[in-house]
This record gives structure tokens, sequence and C-alpha cells, in this order.
């Protein structure tokens, strides 16, 4: 019998992947009973428990509360497991929804992070589903989708927004040609796309096209188009979300239609960018007055959704707490460190001359954006996380719970923080009947973590929180402890040491250590 030599290697191949997986994971089951828990089911409904949870070939059957508080579980009365199944015993756990990151960038040949290294870091910090808002290209996010869908790798469910006109052979220049992208983009598989701007016409042309084919997008709102069209243009026109806050500030502009830019300025100046950029806030509408109230009411009509990522622009505040966080030194790649450096070539790596005028304008410029936020929030507008880690010093995984934390200073309870990262993040992805919130008859995707994170979101850190016991001991707490997506359980702290073996290996490989800007050995 003759044997395809390309099939054998391909089947091995996909056996070795399986069998990688099995390190860090199990399952799935025909049944998985996640016994004792403290629910927090992503709502905004305060927790409940203890529950016992039954999941059914990745779909929950049913949520039974088996109890009280300091009282003793009878049981006799808690759900059966069948043969074949498997149970977690979460007894004093938390349990959670998987998390959504709506701007997860999978890695990047300048930072040179890979996939695995991305998605491992994401799921060990709980993070189940991640929409890119564009990458290396669609074919190349496709692959990856797919290979996801079918847990053929350790990885997030990924929704694909390809960058506008990314993988055009031509400029995108007239209505028609905008279209004509929409169309093949849809067809590649894409779930939506990621625009930065273009001239109005051709915006208005590519977000009616991909409206009428039912897709999403999003939108960071470039300075080098936002002057002929911000926000509000952007959601009239069909956006359904927006990234960070550009074009927000211009649209409260109440004298003058541009920012107040130097005369000496240049966009490809990283440092004019960021500079002036942490100045924008202050040029726009007076928080609650007639002007910033309406802008904010129309988007509210318009059912649009605030991504702010504000994690990835913290270190313009604080630069030495970015550059100094704690995880840089088991869990960031050379590479990466590299790329964070300052420069006058990476994207935002912008530390050409930056000091306390910059950090103390930042500040200023985070409390107005800050006070939009959390008042749009309370107004009924759907507010979603997002890292976009891989730059500015921040680090996948560890930068989405930073974010978390963000929403808590900008004024959100904390169980507001959580249905900001988990159900809303899902009804901006048009997907809220299957993931977002732990209800019967969504699928498995959950976080386990033996702390109770409404107390103190630091413990879904990787790293944990510091703490000082009885004894006077200082111990790290919590830890995702387990990440379910799916109904495969995944081991969190395995996931992480691996990434922290990645990290070794590349370090040893080339004689690399950690050293602060301008610091030589």
């Amino acid at each position: 019998m003759k044997i395809n030599k390309y099939l054998f290697l391909n089947v091995l191949f996909f056996v070795g992947l399986q069998l990688y997986a099995q390190n860090f994971s199990e399952g799935p089951f025909s049944q998985l009973i996640i016994r004792g828990a403290t629910l927090i089911n992503g709502n905004g409904s305060p927790p409940r428990g203890p529950v016992d949870i039954i999941i059914e070939k990745n779909v929950i059957k049913d949520i039974k509360v088996v109890g009280y508080p300091g009282v003793p579980i009878d049981n006799n009365k808690r759900p059966i497991l069948k043969p074949g199944g498997k149970e977690i015993t979460a007894d004093g756990m938390y349990i959670l929804p998987g998390f959504v990151d709506m701007h997860g960038h999978i890695g990047g040949l300048a930072q040179g992070a890979e996939s695995d290294y991305v998605f491992k870091l994401w799921m060990a910090h709980g993070i189940t589903t991640v929409r890119e808002p564009s990458g290396r290209g669609v074919d190349w996010t496709m692959k990856l989708k797919r290979s996801s869908e079918k847990n053929e790798i350790i990885a997030p469910r990924i929704f694909a927004y390809t960058g506008f006109g990314q993988g055009s052979k031509d400029p995108i220049s007239t209505p028609e040609m905008a279209r004509n992208w929409v169309r093949e983009n849809a067809k590649k598989g894409a779930d939506g796309i990621k625009f930065f701007g273009a001239a109005p016409d051709i915006m208005a042309a590519a977000l009616d096209e991909n409206k009428k084919l039912g897709l999403r997008s999003a939108c960071h709102h470039a300075q080098t188009d936002v002057a002929r069209w911000n926000v509000l243009n952007s959601a009239r026109a069909g956006l359904t979300s927006m990234e960070h806050w550009y074009g927000l500030p211009e649209a409260l502009f109440e004298d003058k239609t541009v920012q107040h830019y130097p005369l000496d300025y240049n966009y490809q100046n990283e440092q004019d960018r960021f500079e002036e950029a942490g100045k924008l806030w202050k040029q726009a509408a007076k928080p609650y007055s007639d002007h910033w109230s309406n802008v904010m009411n129309e988007l509210l009509e318009l059912d649009f959704t605030l991504d702010p990522t504000f994690n990835i622009y913290e270190a313009s505040r604080d630069l030495q707490r970015a550059r100094r966080a704690e995880w840089h030194e088991e869990y960031t790649l050379p590479s990466l460190w590299r790329f964070y450096q300052p420069s006058k070539i990476s994207h935002g790596s912008y530390w050409h001359d930056w000091g306390t005028e910059q950090e103390v304008a930042w500040k200023e410029n985070y409390r107005l954006w800050m006070t939009f936020i959390n008042e749009y929030k309370n107004r009924g507008g759907r507010v979603t996380v997002g890292s976009d880690s891989g730059f500015i010093f921040q680090l996948y995984g560890f930068a989405y719970v930073r974010e978390l934390e963000l929403l808590r200073e900008a004024g959100f309870h904390p169980l507001e923080v959580i249905r900001s990262a988990t159900l809303n993040g899902a009804e901006a992805l048009g997907v809220a009947n299957k993931i977002g919130s732990v209800e019967v008859g969504k699928l498995a995707d959950f976080v386990i973590v033996d702390e109770n994170p409404l107390k103190n979101l630091k413990v879904l850190y990787g790293t944990g929180a510091v703490r000082l016991t009885k004894d006077n001991e200082v111990i790290r707490a919590g830890g995702v402890k387990y990440t379910i997506k799916d109904g495969i359980i995944y081991d969190a702290k395995k996931l992480l040491a691996d990434v922290k073996r990645m990290v070794d290996e590349a370090k040893e490989k080339e004689k690399f250590k950690i050293l602060q800007p301008g610091i030589k050995e």
C-alpha cells in the first residue's frame, strides 16, 4: 500500500498539536460540572453562590444554586455526574464569563511576537474571545481563526476585522473601488473592517456597503483624515464602534474644526503626534455642556460602541510605571522589549524627550476622557474592553487586566467593569446569544479564579496580587486558575509558565538582559 507522504506528514502535524495541547488542557467532555463556585454572570447582577454549572457538549444546560454561604452543601441535592463526565471542584472560587478583548493584535513582525506567544498570554488571563482590528492580512488571520474554531491550537476565538484597503493592488481612490474592496473582504470570510479614515465619499461608500452585507466595523480616526470626518460622521454613516478616542474630541469642538497644532508639527514625528494628542480633550466642549451632551446623546441613539483602550496610552501619563511593570522581566520577549524603546521609527516609541509637562497634560487628558466614557455608560451606552497590546510597554494579557482597572478608575462599579469585559463585548460583536454571560443555552466559556476579582481586580493578573498574611508573610494571591473555552479546560498557570519558557529561551539564545533606556551594563 502506497502512503501519501504529504498526507502522512499532515496527520503527524495535527496529532502533534493535539498532544502538545494536552499538556495544558483537558477535554472537551460529554458532560462537565463546575461545582460550588460563586457566580459573577456578566450581566451586572451581583454574585451568587454556591452554584453547580452543568455543561453538555459545550452548551450550558443548567445553573443550579446548591446552598448558602457558610452552610455545608447537601450532596444528595446536587446534579449527578454522568459516566464519562468531568467535574471541577470550585468551592470558594469565583466563576465569570470568558473575557472579550475588543482590540487584540495577534503579534507583529516588528515586535517579533508570534501567535502562540500572544495566544497563551491572552488565555492565561481568561481572554477567550478576541477581535483583531487588522493584522498581517485577512488570509493569515482567517487561517488562525479556523484553527481556533476547531480547537487545533491553543487560542481564543477570533473575529477578524481587516484594515480598510489592506491587500488592494492599488490605493482605494473612488467610492466604487471602496465598495468592491468591501465585497471582496466579506467573501474572504472577514467579520468586519477596521478603518483609519479616508476621504468622506470613500468612507461613506465603504460603510454603506459593509452595512448592507451585515458586517460590523471599527475605526481609529487618524489625525490625517479626522478634520473632515469625525466620530459623528462615522456613526451616522453606519460605523458600529470606535477605537481609542481620536475623532471624539473633534466632534466636541465648539470654536474650531482642527486641533491646535503647533506650526512646526509633523505627524511623522511620533513625539509631536502623541504630545499634542495629550492636549486634545482640553480643546473640546466642557463636560455636561449642551454640545457635549448633544454629541453623546446622538451616539447613544445610534447604538454606538466605545472601545476606549485606556491602557495603551497610560505610559503617556506615567512612563516609568509602564516600563517598570513587573511582568516585563519574565514575560516580555527581547524583540518586544527592543521595539518599546525610544525610537524615531517604531510606532508608539515616542520617548524622544518625554517629561513632567507631557505627563501632566496627559493626566488632565485622562480625567476629561474618563468623564465622557463613564457618563456614556451611565446613560446606557455600550463601553467595551480592548487592550491594543504590543505597543507602548503594554503586554498581551496583562494589559487587558490593566484596562479593567482603568475603567474602575473612570468610575465604573466592578460589576460594570466585568459587564464591559464580557456581555458588552459579545453584544458589540453580535454574538451575545452565544457568549458574554453565564446563562443556560450559551457556550461554555469561563474564567475561574480563587479570589474575588470584584474586591481587587489585581487578582486577575498572571502575577497575582501582593498580600501580607497574618504571620507577616508576603504572598501572591490569585492569578486565573482555569480558562475554559468551548468546554475545554486550560490550566492558566501552565500556559503562563510556557510563555516564561519561551522568553527564557530567547534571552539565553541572545544573552539578553532587560535594561532601562539609556542604561548600559
